[in-house]
């Protein structure tokens, strides 16, 4: 059955290599900063994509379907499920946290990136729009704690990943490859047509339309 839509895929996947290479390009720094900049606004627009598609994506894409109240955590860590929850179908409770704290933790990162000023070669677009200490204090967020929590919650999420491979003998990599997991009947499935496909194509567009109208901000 399909959980996971082709833009989700694309998305998470695409997501992953931009990370990757805005903390590398950061670490080696020098000439390398001009790939931080350009993988950060292409992290900006890949944001703003999952944030619209958590609106109006597939059914288990949407953030609707991954808003999870206390007691439905509280049953689900003492494994006692209400029937038709569907609570492993899409984002677990546990899964739903990562995912919002991944994203919060991105959005942090993005905009203290963004007003930042290293006060040697490398400025954020939008710090003539802030005072200068706030600038300041923006750039130390982004190199240090921001940059740690980011990188903890990525450990946290493949360390999750090799549990459930491991211990649970459920492969969460695969669907997000594919699409697809295998459930009982009855289960309901993701919209991903042509029609979606090409709704998300236009969402894409848009996103990063955006982020470079925020890059050029900074010409």
């Amino acid at each position: 059955m399909r959980v996971w839509d082709l833009p989700t895929r694309v998305f998470h996947w695409v997501l992953a290599l931009a990370v990757l290479g805005s903390v590398v390009s950061a670490k080696i720094g020098g000439n390398a900063m001009v790939w931080h900049f350009r993988l950060g606004y292409a992290v900006l627009a890949l944001v703003v994509f999952r944030l619209l598609w958590g609106l109006v994506g597939g059914r288990w894409s949407r953030f609707a379907s991954f808003i999870y109240a206390p007691a439905t955590v509280w049953r689900y860590l003492r494994g006692q499920p209400q029937a038709g929850q569907h609570l492993d179908v899409g984002h677990n409770p546990l899964g739903a946290f990562s995912v919002f704290a991944l994203l919060a933790v991105l959005a942090v990162q993005l905009g203290t990136g963004l007003v930042s000023d290293d006060e040697i070669a490398n400025i954020g677009p939008l710090n003539r729009f802030v005072p200068s200490d706030v600038g300041l204090r923006a750039t130390s967020w982004h190199k240090t704690l921001g940059q740690w929590m980011l990188l903890g919650l990525v450990g946290l999420h493949l360390t999750a990943i090799a549990f459930y491979a491991l211990v649970r003998k459920n492969n969460l990599v695969r669907p997000m490859l594919d699409g697809d997991k295998l459930l009982p009947a009855g289960t309901p499935a993701s919209a991903d047509s042509a029609g979606t496909r090409l709704l998300a194509a236009l969402l894409a567009a848009a996103s990063v339309g955006l982020a470079v109208w925020v890059a050029r901000m900074g010409a």
